[in-house]
């Protein structure tokens, strides 16, 4: 069985990242998304093992020094981690999994897990992004100012990844990732080789 790929999909709050890859999961059955572990407290209508596994402060930092984490960051105040064991159960056995992660954590991946695919998710443009993220209405002004100026900077970390992807719409943007995931399987670095084909001389 072919080694499965990691696919981090990155871009700044408010770009609609979530969305994109459940409607991506909706048109790729092997595509799967990583529940990251958090110690933010759950949103209305989010579950534990659904959205996050959410667990403690203290809780966290035992699972850094236990090297439970492939990548970790602090993110507006709180941890957020990917399971290193969650991450190679899932390649081992083919599958695409999707990390929707900051570019904090992108960054650290980079250095591990060269092989990964990149995936920077951005906005129409600036003030679409600006519109998206103050019209939510559900965080303090102070909070949404924090958001814009983290944005702002993510932005400019677009370089660091292998693809740029446009969310002008969500079915689009998803169209495209799927493309850029058919791509990477073709790829000879990967495995791919004729059916049949044993690589004999």
């Amino acid at each position: 069985m072919a080694e499965g790929i990691l696919l981090i999909i990155s871009g700044p709050s408010g770009v609609g990242k979530g969305t994109v890859c459940r409607h991506l999961m909706s048109i790729k059955d092997t595509v799967k998304l990583s529940v990251s572990t958090t110690t933010r407290s759950p949103r209305t209508g989010e579950e534990e093992g659904r959205e996050y596994n959410f667990t403690t402060l203290s809780r966290f930092k035992e699972m850094i020094n236990e090297g439970a984490f492939l990548e970790w960051a602090v993110v507006h105040g709180h941890y957020y981690g990917t399971s290193l064991s969650t991450v190679q159960s899932h390649l081992a056995g083919g599958e695409v999994l999707i990390l929707e992660i900051d570019v904090q954590g992108a960054a650290q991946i980079r250095k591990k897990s060269p092989d990964s695919v990149f995936v920077f998710l951005a906005p129409p443009s600036l003030e679409a992004l600006e519109n998206r993220i103050t019209g939510r209405g559900t965080e303090s002004p102070e909070k949404i100012n924090r958001r814009l100026i983290t944005a702002r900077r993510e932005m400019n970390s677009y370089h660091l990844y292998d693809y740029i992807v446009v969310n002008d719409t969500v079915e689009q943007a998803a169209a495209l990732i799927g493309a850029i995931i058919d791509a990477e399987k073709c790829k000879v670095s990967r495995g791919a080789r004729p059916p049949g084909w044993g690589g004999e001389s």
